[in-house]
């Protein structure tokens, strides 16, 4: 019995050292991607918490989700797993994210999800420069960054989708937002009739009041109301006929 015991720990110690778990999803603790603090955060369920509640309370199996922004793969994951929608559509920009969100995706045994390396716009366009940093979370459209952040490790090409034409495609009845304040110039041109609700997260610390009041403004000329109940600080939740 002691060694039957003595395997099992072992087995439990491997797992633990291969994957970080969160709200019952296995992340590769992969240090290229994680942090110290993202890995603190998913150990207690604290990862996109505030984004989370909301897409748990609004998600559910007559969706078709979009999400802009998808990050660790860490949405789309939990709100698979969870909501089990129709489908989920992530589009990210940043190339150096797409192999560990395909992980993710994997290991979870999701097949839901499809992952498109791109950016939306006001219209479509060859590419846009994207600088990959050391730090992958901190790479972005803008080489503002000086050396910080492990430096630039390589600029890529991201192809630039027309927002209309993938909600035309698509169809989707929620939306996801998580794109560095982008969403406002995003939003403006965007047509959201198609939505039923929207999950946004706001940067008021780059996009300011007029930022701010802008995704308000598109939201409700889409018909889209900001839905106090299940909003919390930067992260808003927008509904239709509530």
């Amino acid at each position: 019995m002691k060694d039957i015991a003595t395997e099992e720990l072992r087995m439990e110690d491997i797992e633990a050292n291969r994957f970080l778990k969160s709200r019952g999803l296995k992340f590769p603790n992969d240090s290229r991607y994680l942090s110290r603090r993202h890995k603190v955060l998913l150990r207690k369920n604290g990862y996109e918490e505030k984004e989370s509640v909301a897409a748990l309370k609004v998600i559910n199996s007559e969706d078709t989700v979009i999400e802009l922004g998808a990050g660790l793969g860490y949405m789309s994951s939990l709100i698979a797993a969870k909501c089990q929608p129709r489908a989920i559509h992530s589009f990210e920009a940043n190339p150096a994210l797409i192999p560990y969100i395909h992980a993710v995706h994997r290991v979870n045994g999701i097949e839901t999800v499809t992952v498109t390396n791109a950016l939306l716009g006001a219209r479509k366009a060859k590419a846009r420069e994207f600088y990959v940093r050391g730090d992958f979370l901190a790479s972005s459209l803008e080489d503002n960054l000086g050396d910080a952040h492990g430096g630039v490790v390589r600029v890529a090409e991201v192809p630039v989708l027309n927002v209309n034409t993938v909600l035309k495609e698509i169809r989707p009845t929620v939306m996801m937002c998580d794109i560095e304040g982008a969403e406002v110039e995003l939003f403006a041109h965007a047509d959201l009739s198609c939505l039923r609700a929207a999950v946004v997260e706001l940067h008021p610390q780059w996009v300011g009041q007029a930022g701010v009041q802008a995704v308000f403004d598109a939201m409700a000329k889409s018909g889209l109301t900001y839905f106090p109940r299940s909003s919390n600080g930067k992260v808003v939740l927008f509904k239709r006929d509530w």
